[in-house]
């Protein structure tokens, strides 16, 4: 049995050490596992021949990851170049942690957080200056999963140059991925075995050769470069080793990755390993792993569902600067804020509002102005306007890669968002390489993340919930930073309006949700209802009408654009009722049933009434089955079901628009069969949505 294997080896210790300490190491190692709570994940961590730390991963007695290796290389304040070898063991201390904490708001509404916690404790002698370095890793070991940092307890400066993190698996597994050089993350995801693997972002999917899944990403990245991964083989193995994203100088690529004060933690890498995808997207693993609410009071974070100024610009109807087809007018926003308080919608944005377009079309060299509205857009008057049918409206700060400048006017921004009464604000970034005050560098970079950081404790301070576009990857901030509702970093509903490749396959919203979703919610922007494009006639939307409203349940953001505009929505009045009923806000969320790439389908109940919704998307025609015993619905209570379903000839290219609405009775102990009930034909590339409640 590996437990029998946990020694910590002290091949590298030197005479600091008595003999006796090294074998009351040893005793403790061998005869106390260290082993999740339930016991079927088990860690042994050591130091090899080279005093290089070295760990692997079994679970329920098999291998999962193999001899891997830890550490870093990085530079001292006393400019010691420090390698990942020559490190020595001194002490282990243990730890364990249970608690269940509510969310602010999420998917669901309680998480438990119980793991144990291993910390070792390395000193390196540092010759140069008759010093001790110190280093510790902490692991910590869930039931789904485990995960460790590594921390710096001196206080120094510190030049981190390498992260010599890896994986080596037992078995080759497959990989769903996106390349690491992919703008803002917005790619498809791909399916290969790790063997063909190059560098790719964080997070990845993995499928594993017993059939369980995994899922490597990082948690509560402050301060620190986003990682990446590539493949190695060391010693013949397949393994995937960090790659951390670099500091630039002008067009120069440094060595170095990070620049610290210690002491300091890194964020953490974690991988969940689930033996099902039910339990692969139920893991807490990343919000655990984040750290408590850091505001006050968090009574002013509000999930909402908004529409908005913005799909008439990506389908070319209007523009976002002034011009004789400006979307953001008075008159069209007063229609938006209408609309949006008859269908029990919570806000409206407006993008293109404000002063500075022209430079962002290469038109003029002026920069955005946060404060100034176009002269066609009479912000005061429709802040009242707002204000009186209860309506919110989101603001739009784009910022067109220039954070630096972004970051002189935030204060006065979002005072003055507090001002007229906007409590929510979607930033964007779009820029290859963003400007920081660092120079040029990447937004995943340590100087893009500083950035992102900086701009959501400020808007904190204003009480402003963010909605980043162009992100680093989510970590699980949101759960200290709840005002950091959603980001992007994924490739939206706006690439199905003027991609060149005719619009994301069918496939990729039944892929989202055991990839990118992991990593947090993102603003996807579903809900379109006319699927014609008159511009780019080649490119639309991959789906039926139905699929769009399945998307509001299976794609999870805090904050949920429906995107189409308003005349479209009136079309369908029908089938808007449920985005008009849908909230953005759970109580517990539970995959029923699914496949990557393929469909999937997903119950959640609301978190401020009994209800429940449940929403279905697949590529290919198919028909699906829900077991009603997993809502565990009341026996005694009789409820009623709305069944937005595809009709029998819907199909996404030929008939996108052909739908039928079902009402039905039932109890929780009811037999129900037939299309509306228990039994769901999904159409090709179609859905379906439902609404139960009594």
């Amino acid at each position: 049995m590996p437990a029998s294997n946990l020694t910590f080896t002290m091949m590298t210790l030197h005479s600091k050490l008595s003999t006796i300490t090294v074998l009351a190491l040893l005793l403790t190692a061998c005869h106390r596992p260290f082993t999740s709570p339930s016991g079927n994940i088990e860690l042994n961590a050591s130091l090899n021949e080279q005093g290089t730390p070295v760990y692997e991963v079994y679970k329920n007695g098999q291998p999962v990851i193999l001899p891997s290796g830890l550490g870093l290389t990085f530079a001292t304040s006393h400019g010691d170049t420090v390698d990942n070898t020559g490190w020595q063991l001194t002490s282990i201390s243990r730890d364990k942690h249970n608690e269940i904490w509510e969310t602010v708001w999420g998917e669901e509404q309680f998480i438990r957080n119980r793991y144990r916690e291993l910390t070792l404790h390395l000193t390196k002698p540092l010759h140069s200056t008759l010093s001790t370095l110190h280093l510790n890793i902490v692991f910590r070991l869930f039931d789904d999963g485990f995960a460790f940092r590594y921390v710096f307890p001196d206080n120094d400066t510190v030049t981190v140059l390498d992260e010599h993190t890896s994986y080596t698996f037992a078995q080759e597994p497959q990989v769903w991925s996106i390349p690491w050089r992919t703008e803002y993350y917005e790619a498809l995801w791909t399916k290969q075995p790790l063997s063909r693997l190059d560098t790719v972002c964080s997070p990845i999917t993995l499928e594993l050769a017993d059939g369980t899944y995994g899922f490597i990403h990082e948690a509560a990245l402050t301060d620190y470069p986003c990682q990446n991964l590539y493949l190695s083989t060391p010693q013949g193995s397949l393994s995937l080793s960090t790659f951390l994203t670099p500091w630039r100088k002008g067009r120069q690529v440094l060595r170095d990755k990070a620049y610290l004060r210690t002491p300091f933690a890194t964020p953490w890498r974690f991988v969940i390993l689930t033996p099902d995808l039910r339990s692969l997207v139920a893991s807490r693993i990343m919000l655990n792993l984040n750290e408590p609410c850091a505001i006050d009071d968090p009574s002013w974070i509000r999930p909402m569902k908004f529409i908005g100024i913005w799909w008439g610009m990506h389908m070319k109807n209007w523009t976002w600067r002034q011009g004789p087809n400006h979307g953001a007018t008075t008159e069209h926003m007063k229609d938006y804020i209408t609309f949006a308080a008859e269908h029990h919608i919570d806000a409206v944005l407006a993008e293109g509002w404000n002063l500075g377009w022209e430079g962002y079309e290469g038109i003029n060299h002026d920069r955005f102005s946060f404060v100034t509205p176009y002269p066609d857009y009479d912000l005061e008057y429709l802040s009242r306007y707002a204000d009186s049918l209860g309506v919110q409206i989101v603001c739009h700060h784009e910022t067109s890669g220039r954070a630096n400048e972004y970051e002189l006017d935030l204060d006065t921004a979002y005072q003055f968002m507090q001002a007229h009464h906007m409590h929510a604000v979607k930033t964007g970034y779009v820029a290859p390489i963003i400007t920081t005050n660092d120079g040029h560098q990447l937004n995943r970079s340590q100087s893009g993340v500083r950035h992102y950081r900086k701009v959501i404790e400020t808007a904190a301070k204003y009480h402003v919930m963010i909605d980043n576009h162009e992100p680093a990857m989510p970590t699980g901030l949101q759960r200290t930073y709840p005002n950091l509702m959603t980001q992007e970093g994924i490739r939206g509903q706006e690439w199905n309006a003027w991609s060149q490749d005719g619009g994301s396959p069918a496939s990729h919203v039944c892929t989202l949700p055991f990839t990118r979703m992991l990593a947090g919610p993102a603003d996807y922007t579903p809900g379109v209802f006319n699927f014609a494009n008159p511009i780019i006639p080649g490119t639309r939307v991959h789906s039926t009408l139905m699929n769009q409203l399945g998307l509001f349940v299976v794609l999870y953001s805090p904050l949920q654009m429906a995107c189409d505009k308003i005349e479209n929505y009136a079309l369908y009045p029908d089938a808007f009722q449920f985005i008009s009923d849908v909230p953005c806000d759970w109580k517990q969320s539970i995959l029923l049933d699914g496949q990557i790439g393929e469909y999937c389908v997903f119950a959640r109940q609301d978190r401020n009434s009994d209800d429940w919704y449940i929403g279905g998307v697949t590529n290919e025609p198919r028909t699906i089955t829900i077991d009603w015993t997993t809502l565990h619905l009341d026996p005694e209570a009789n409820y009623e079901a709305i069944l937005y379903r595809d009709a029998d000839d819907a199909d996404w290219q030929a008939n996108p628009y052909a739908y039928q609405i079902d009402t039905l009775l039932l109890s929780a102990n009811t037999p129900l069969q037939g299309a509306w009930g228990l039994s769901i034909y999904l159409a090709n590339g179609g859905g379906f949505a439902m609404r139960i409640t009594h």
